[in-house]
C-alpha cells in the first residue's frame, strides 16, 4: 500500500498563546515548510513540542493526519483546514490512517516510521480552531490520525511516497485503540496484543487498565 505526503509541517516559533494555562503556549499551530525536513530521534527538525508531559517523546515524535479525514471536517464546519491545522507534521493522501494497524511501518522519504497510537484531542485543539465543542465532536466522529515512532532517521519532503513496508497481523487498529481509550472502554482488552507498540508514556497506564478489566470480568 502506498500513499503520499502532501505537506510537511512544523511549529517553529509560531506557538499558540495560552495566557491562562501552564505552560502558557502550545506547539499545535503548525505550518507547511518548503524543501526537505530532517527527521531525527526526537521528531522533525524545527518542530516545537512545548508540553512534553503529553507530547513528543518515544512513539510520539511525528503525527500524521489524512486529507481524506480533513475533508470531512472541511465539509462539516464549512471552513478551510490547511495542512498543519490538526497539529499534524504530515498531511497524507491515499492511506487509511483510521484503519492503520499499530506497529505497521512506513518508509517515508529516507526515514522509517512506525504507527504507535491515535491522537486524543485536547482543549488546546479546540482553542486553536476556536470551536468550543470540538473535542466532543472530534471524539464522536473518530478519525484521530496516527502518532509515529522514528525507527530510522532521515529526511522527508512534500510529494514523497508513503510505503507501508510491514504490518503486524494482530489487527489492533488506530480506530479500535481510539474507541477503547475514549467511548468504548470495555474494548480495552482487545488492544492488549499491541501494548508493546504504544508510546512509552502510555504503556503502564493502559496495561493497568486492561488488567483491571480482566480482574473485574
Amino acid at each position: 500500500m502506498t500513499g503520499r505526503v502532501d505537506a510537511v509541517c512544523v511549529s517553529g516559533a509560531d506557538l499558540l498563546p495560552l495566557p491562562d494555562r501552564k505552560p502558557n503556549r502550545s506547539g499545535i499551530a503548525k505550518r507547511p515548510v518548503a524543501g526537505r525536513v530532517a527527521v531525527g530521534e526526537l521528531g522533525l527538525d524545527g518542530d516545537v513540542q512545548v508540553n512534553r508531559r503529553y507530547h513528543g517523546g518515544d512513539g510520539q515524535q511525528v503525527y500524521a493526519y489524512a486529507q481524506e479525514d480533513a475533508d470531512f471536517w472541511i465539509a462539516e464546519l464549512g471552513r478551510e483546514l490547511a495542512p498543519g491545522m490538526f497539529g499534524e507534521n504530515l498531511r497524507t493522501t491515499g492511506l487509511d490512517l483510521t484503519g492503520a494497524v499499530l506497529g505497521e511501518r512506513w518508509r517515508v522519504g529516507t526515514a522509517l516510521l512506525e504507527v504507535t497510537a491515535p491522537r486524543i484531542p485536547c482543549a488546546n485543539f479546540a482553542r486553536f480552531w476556536d470551536e468550543p465543542r470540538l473535542v466532543k465532536r472530534f471524539t464522536a466522529h473518530g478519525a484521530p490520525g496516527a502518532y509515529l515512532r522514528v525507527l530510522e532517521t532521515g529526511d522527508i519532503g512534500a510529494g514523497d511516497p508513503v510505503e507501508v513496508v510491514g504490518r503486524p497481523d494482530h489487527g489492533v487498529t488506530i480506530d479500535l485503540t481510539f474507541r477503547a481509550w475514549t467511548t468504548e472502554k470495555h474494548r480495552l482488552p482487545e488492544t492488549a496484543a499491541a501494548l508493546d507498540v504504544l508510546p512509552r508514556r502510555n504503556r503502564a497506564t493502559v496495561a493497568a487498565r486492561i488488567e483491571a478489566r480482566a480482574v473485574g470480568a
